[in-house]
């Protein structure tokens, strides 16, 4: 076998062991990755970079190491959810980096934090002033929880003792490019008819619906291809 079509070949293999692995492994290796999590997806990433150019490697020697990582993966996952220490062991702890306004600085050194990244982190959770933070606290996964102190919380209906509408159910996707998702339709005992007769009240025809969602309040919300704005910002800031 000529060597570019083997290299072909073991990068299609590659791209589909790994996509196996994905998915055998869930979606967290993927998003919100733990310390495990991180090394399974290094090392899985590095065995199939292997796997599509080193030709000079028997695969079933790569296909191995490959499924044994994620064997191990599963298995200290499945550990994980029986023994808190364990967890704990495999994940962290989570750390406290602010307490009451008052920066940790011990626990800033032990987790190589440094100030500068602390308000950046604070900014993307729009805390501007570290007086207004009651517990600000590192997780497992890296990322920076924020509670803030009670006089600077957003008021909700239930502080103002207002009513609020019960919602039981998530938004129904109803189009999509154009396209009715009929199983979910199904799934909601909706309608064919049901919907037409909404597109055809608000003067749509299905072609001209790019997203259409049925939200948990009853109401519908329809998207067209032509948005009808005169000047649409385009541009990057």
């Amino acid at each position: 076998m000529a060597e570019h079509i083997e290299v072909i070949l073991r990068s299609l293999m590659a791209f589909t062991i790994l996509l196996v692995g994905a998915r055998i492994l869930g979606k967290q290796l993927i998003s919100q990755m733990n310390t495990i999590d991180f090394i399974a997806a290094v090392s899985l990433g590095s065995i199939t970079a292997n796997l599509a150019f080193n030709t000079t490697i028997d695969i079933h020697h790569f296909l191995l190491a490959f499924f044994i990582f994620v064997f191990v993966s599963l298995i200290t996952a499945y550990i994980s959810m029986k023994n808190r220490k364990a967890r704990r062991l495999f994940a962290g702890d989570p750390i406290v980096l602010v307490q009451n306004g008052k920066i940790l600085e011990g626990n800033m050194r032990k987790m190589r934090y440094t100030i500068d990244y602390l308000n950046q982190q604070m900014r993307e959770k729009d805390v501007f002033n570290i007086e207004e933070v009651l517990f600000a606290i590192i997780e497992p996964n890296g990322n920076l929880t924020v509670l803030k102190k009670p006089q600077y919380r957003h008021v909700t209906k239930q502080d103002l003792n207002l009513p609020a509408p019960a919602e039981t159910k998530l938004p129904i996707e109803l189009i999509m490019d154009g396209e009715i998702i009929e199983e979910n339709l199904v799934e909601n005992n909706l309608s064919n008819h049901w919907l037409f007769d909404i597109l055809k009240k608000r003067k749509y025809k299905l072609d001209d619906i790019a997203y259409a969602v049925l939200a948990a309040n009853g109401n519908v919300y329809i998207d067209t291809y032509r948005d009808h704005i005169v000047s649409p910002i385009d541009r990057e800031w």
